[in-house]
């Protein structure tokens, strides 16, 4: 049986007072129409019948707390049952951070939201200004605050390579991100999308877009900084399918964007020891000793840890090891 499992409901562009320079959130989330309270319903006794329970109802896609009220507290008000039944650990709920409130507080904090998720997406001012997100810096601050306050869980979403950013300006996001010591993160590449105003930056040449070389390398990075600040990434990537595929004009996007960035990670942390071995003997041969599941990750996709490690003159091998901790491979000559 399955357990602890989300049941994630979209709530497409409902409530957004803006739009964004690079969103189109229909190809994005793949959904086409409202979110009703049957829909609620029917999507928690699927979960249910399935086994699937322990985890939360979670309202996503949209600025759910900018909905028209009475939409939002119909909602709210189809998933407190299975949450009063305990089927359910309580609501999970996406939304803009100038649409947090004491009184929008209030009304989750009464329907069990236990979890509220800010689209922050970048900490400077001006990269916000420019993509069009009609909030400001201080705006997540405040909202972050007033959530904590609440003994909410606080989640906080980034995009890294968006419109007027840059490098320098991602990892200055994530470092403000961790001062405000939310308890999950998702990191959302930029990625152009047919029909809205960053594809038409995109064609004049205004918007250049990072490799997805580039990104990965920096997502990577993000997360490690995270994880070193006890906040756990719970997403690195859009989901592949749902209609970003076929929307897609360019960008850093892959549908395994995720396992790309763990496949860096790794890397990154065997080469120190990797660069000891080969100091001390070009000519040795060198097993990574990995945790079974962690086998692909550490050869890397099309095996390209392996050959980038040849190409610095190592000769290595991945090997499963069940002794190996998740996450701490070891690094030895043979």
């Amino acid at each position: 049986m399955s357990e602890h499992r989300n049941v994630g409901l979209f709530i497409v562009h409902a409530g957004c007072p803006h739009r964004c320079v690079f969103c189109d959130q229909k190809a994005i989330s793949g959904e086409k129409y409202p979110v009703t309270p049957d829909d609620v319903r029917a999507a928690a006794e699927t979960a249910l019948s399935s086994g699937e329970k322990g985890g939360e109802i979670a309202f996503f896609g949209g600025s759910f707390t900018a909905v028209p009220r009475k939409y939002m507290i119909s909602l709210l008000e189809a998933a407190l049952p299975y949450v009063r039944s305990g089927d359910f650990s309580g609501v999970r709920c996406s939304t803009r951070p100038d649409c947090i409130d004491p009184e929008i507080l209030d009304i989750l904090e009464k329907y069990r939201v236990s979890a509220v998720e800010l689209g922050a997406q970048s900490m400077s001012d001006e990269t916000l200004a420019a993509n069009l997100r009609g909030h400001t810096s201080d705006d997540v601050r405040r909202a972050s605050r007033l959530i904590k306050e609440r003994g909410m869980q606080l989640g906080l979403q980034m995009m890294t390579g968006m419109y007027r950013g840059g490098r320098d300006i991602d990892v200055y996001t994530a470092e403000e991100f961790v001062k405000l010591a939310p308890d999950t993160v998702r990191i959302y590449p930029t990625v152009t999308i047919k029909n809205t105003a960053l594809a038409d930056k995109y064609e004049s040449g205004e918007y250049v877009p990072p490799t997805l070389e580039e990104t990965v390398e920096l997502c990577a990075r993000l997360i490690t900084l995270f994880r070193a600040n006890g906040i756990k990434v719970i997403r690195c990537g859009l989901h592949s399918g749902g209609g970003v595929e076929e929307g897609y004009v360019a960008g850093p996007y892959h549908p395994a964007f995720g396992e790309l960035c763990e496949s860096r990670i790794l890397l990154e942390k065997v080469l120190p020891a990797v660069r000891s071995v080969i100091e001390k003997d070009p000519a040795a041969k060198i097993e990574i000793r990995v945790a079974p599941r962690e086998v692909s990750r550490a050869v890397g996709q099309k095996r390209s840890n392996i050959e980038y490690l040849g190409s610095i003159g190592a000769r290595c091998r991945v090997i499963p090891d069940a002794s190996v901790a998740p996450g701490e491979p070891e690094v030895k000559a043979v």
